[in-house]
C-alpha cells in the first residue's frame, strides 16, 4: 500500500513486529517525517517501524557515527498477511545502549540470531568450519548466513543454542537480516536436496565434497601457466595465466571462501587463497561477497554488486540516471579490461579503513589482515617485479597488461550475466522479479528472492569451467554446497519453482545468454528515475551507504 506523499508521508511497509490480528491481517505503519526533515531511507523507515516506535532515534549500522532520524508514527493501516509473523528484533523489554561502542558488548564477540544475542568467543575455535567462516557472524545478526549455509539447520540451531546467550543486549541496536528458513519455497528445495542428491549423507559432509579432481586440474593448470609467466613474460604467457588467474577466482577460490571445497578446514583456506594469488584478496571477498551480496542478492539498497560501480554503471533502474547511461552496454567494454585493477584498490582501501563498501570486517583477525599484504605482496612479485627486475619495463608492461584485461574480461562477464539479465531485474521491462523487488523487503521471501534474481546458463561442462557460477540460482541458495552438485541440484529447483508458477531463468549457453545482458543495460540505462517514495536511490543515500562501509543491514 502506498500513502499520498503530500507533504511527507511515507509507506514503511510491513515491520516484522507489526501486530497482528486474529482475522488473519497484519498491521502496516504509515509514518510522518515532521516538516524540514530529511525523509529517511526505505531501510531506516523500516527498521523504525519495526522496533515499534512513534518518535525514535535510528542508529546506521556504520559505526562512524550516529545518524539521527526523527520518525512520527500517524496511522496505522490493517492489510492481509503476505508473510509469515516473525519476531521483533527485541527478546523482552528493550535494552538501551550501543553495542558497537558500548561496554561489556564492544569487547564481545557477539552474534544475533532470531532476536536473541550470543556469545561466541569460546565457540570460535571449536567451530566445525573454521574460525575464519565464523569470523564473518561477529557483530551481525547473522540468521541469513546461518540458515543459508547449514543443510541440516536445526542441527546446527540445536548446537547454537548450548552458546552463552547475553540476555542484557539491545538486540534492537543490531540491524536485522533476513529469515531464509522462513521461505516454504527454500525449505522444500532443501528438503528435496538431502533426499535426492546427497541422500542423508550430508551429514558427513557430502556437501562438502566431489569436486576434488576438478580442483586439482584447476590449480596444476593455474600454476603451470604461472610459472611460465614468470619465467617468459610475453604477451601469450600473460593470456594464459591471466586465463589462470579468472579461473582460479571463478572456481577452487570462490567455492574454497564459502567453505565448500572440503570438510578440512585448511584445504577450504588454502584454495581460498588462491583468490589473493591470483590480485584479490580472499579476506575482502568474503566480506563483500558472503555477507553483502550473497545474503542481498539485487537487493537496491543493500547489495554492493549493485551500486558499487555507480556511477560510471547503472546496473539498476532505481539508481539514478546519468546522460552518459544511456550509452553504457556499449562503453562497458572498454572497461571490463581493468576490472582487475579496482579490485586492488577496493581491497588496499577496504584494510586500511576496516570495511569495503558492503559491510564493516568487525570479526576480521590480525593474521587474516596480515594475509592480505603478504598475498599483495606476493601477486605484485611475481607480476610486475619479476619481468621489470629480469626482462625490463616494456615486457613488464605487455605481459602483465595482457595478463590483467584477460583475466578482467572473463571475471566481468561471467559475473556480469548472473545477475543482470531482464529476468532477474526488476523494472526494465517488469517481471515477477520486478514485482517481487518492490515489495516491502520486510514481507519478501528471501529463497524466492534469490531465484527471481539470478539466471542460469549452460550445464555440467559450464559448471567446471566457473565453479558452478552458470548455475548461479542453485549456488545462491546453497553457497556451502560444492559445485560439481549443482547440475543434480537444478533440476530439483527448477521442478519447486513451476510447481509455484515462479520463473526459473536458463539459458543454454554463454552465447545465448550475453546478448539478453547487453540488453538489459541498454534499457536500463535508458529507464526514467524512480522516485524515492517508489524504491528509488538517490546519489546522496549512495554516497552515505559507501562512506559508511555499510549500506543498511550490515
Amino acid at each position: 500500500m502506498m500513502v499520498a506523499r503530500g507533504s511527507a508521508r511515507v509507506t514503511l511497509g510491513c515491520s516484522r513486529g507489526a501486530p497482528a490480528s486474529t482475522s488473519g491481517t497484519r498491521v502496516r505503519r504509515v509514518a510522518v517525517v515532521r516538516s524540514g526533515e530529511k525523509v529517511p531511507s526505505r531501510r531506516s523507515r523500516a527498521r523504525a517501524a519495526s522496533l515499534g516506535h512513534g518518535t525514535t532515534t535510528c542508529r546506521s549500522a556504520g559505526r562512524d557515527g550516529v545518524r539521527v532520524l526523527s520518525v512520527e508514527t500517524a496511522v496505522e493501516v490493517k492489510e492481509e498477511e503476505t508473510a509469515a509473523e516473525r519476531p521483533t528484533a527485541s527478546t523482552g523489554g528493550e535494552i538501551p545502549g550501543d553495542p558497537y561502542e558500548d561496554e561489556p558488548w564492544s569487547k564481545m564477540k557477539w552474534t544475533v540470531y532470531r532476536g536473541k544475542a550470543y556469545d561466541l568467543t569460546k565457540f570460535m575455535s571449536k567451530h566445525p568450519g573454521g574460525q575464519w567462516l565464523l569470523n564473518l557472524a561477529v557483530k551481525r545478526d547473522s540468521t541469513a548466513l546461518f540458515e543459508s549455509y547449514h543443510l541440516r539447520p536445526e542441527v546446527a540451531v540445536k548446537r547454537l543454542k548450548m552458546l552463552p546467550e547475553i540476555k542484557e543486549f539491545p538486540v534492537s541496536s543490531v540491524p536485522v537480516a533476513p529469515y531464509p528458513n522462513d521461505s516454504e519455497f527454500y525449505n522444500a528445495v532443501r528438503e528435496r536436496v538431502r533426499k535426492e542428491v546427497f541422500k542423508g549423507q550430508e551429514i558427513k559432509g557430502a556437501h562438502r565434497s566431489g569436486s576434488e579432481w576438478a580442483a586439482v586440474f584447476i590449480v596444476g593448470y593455474a600454476f603451470c601457466s604461472f610459472a611460465m609467466y614468470v619465467a617468459m613474460p610475453n604477451a601469450l604467457t600473460g593470456v594464459l595465466c591471466g586465463l589462470g588467474g579468472a579461473w582460479l577466482g571463478l572456481t577452487v577460490q570462490h567455492c574454497g571462501n564459502h567453505g565448500a571445497m572440503s570438510t578440512k578446514e585448511w584445504v577450504n583456506q588454502f584454495l581460498g587463497l588462491m583468490d589473493d594469488l591470483s590480485g584479490g584478496s580472499s579476506l575482502m571477498w568474503r566480506y563483500h561477497h558472503q555477507v553483502s551480496h550473497h545474503v542481498h542478492c539485487n537487493d537496491e539498497e543493500v547489495d554492493e554488486d549493485v551500486f558499487s560501480s555507480y556511477p560510471v554503471l547503472r546496473f539498476d533502474h532505481r539508481l539514478p540516471r546519468k546522460w552518459f547511461h544511456r550509452f553504457q552496454h556499449i562503453y562497458m567494454w572498454a572497461m571490463y579490461p581493468f576490472l582487475q585493477l579496482v579490485f586492488q584498490f577496493g581491497d588496499i582501501k577496504g584494510l586500511i579503513e576496516g570495511r569495503t563498501e558492503g559491510c564493516n570486517t568487525y570479526g576480521a583477525s590480525t593474521n587474516e589482515k596480515i594475509s592480505v599484504v603478504l598475498g599483495k605482496a606476493v601477486h605484485y612479485t611475481l607480476i610486475y617485479a619479476l619481468p621489470l627486475i629480469f626482462h625490463g619495463w616494456r615486457t613488464m608492461l605487455v605481459s602483465s597488461f595482457c595478463y590483467v584485461a584477460v583475466q578482467s574480461i572473463v571475471l566481468a562477464t561471467t559475473f556480469a550475466v548472473s545477475h543482470n539479465v531482464p529476468e532477474a531485474k526488476g523494472g526494465v521491462p517488469q517481471t515477477f522479479a520486478g514485482h517481487r523487488l518492490n515489495e516491502s523487503r520486510d514481507v519478501r521471501d528471501w529463497g524466492i528472492q534469490q531465484l527471481v534474481t539470478s539466471a542460469n546458463w549452460g550445464g555440467v561442462f559450464g559448471c567446471f569451467m566457473t565453479g558452478g557460477l552458470n548455475l548461479q540460482i542453485e549456488h545462491h541458495l546453497f553457497p556451502a554446497v560444492s559445485f560439481m552438485h549443482y547440475p543434480a541440484i537444478s533440476k530439483i529447483v527448477e521442478d519447486e519453482a513451476k510447481k509455484r508458477g515462479l520463473e526459473y531463468a536458463s539459458y543454454r549457453t554463454l552465447t545465448e545468454i550475453l546478448p539478453r545482458y547487453v540488453k538489459f543495460m541498454r534499457d536500463v540505462g535508458r529507464a526514467d528515475d524512480v522516485p524515492v517514495e517508489e524504491g528509488g536511490v538517490t546519489e546522496e543515500m549512495i554516497e552515505e551507504r559507501k562512506s559508511q562501509g555499510t549500506i543498511s543491514l550490515f
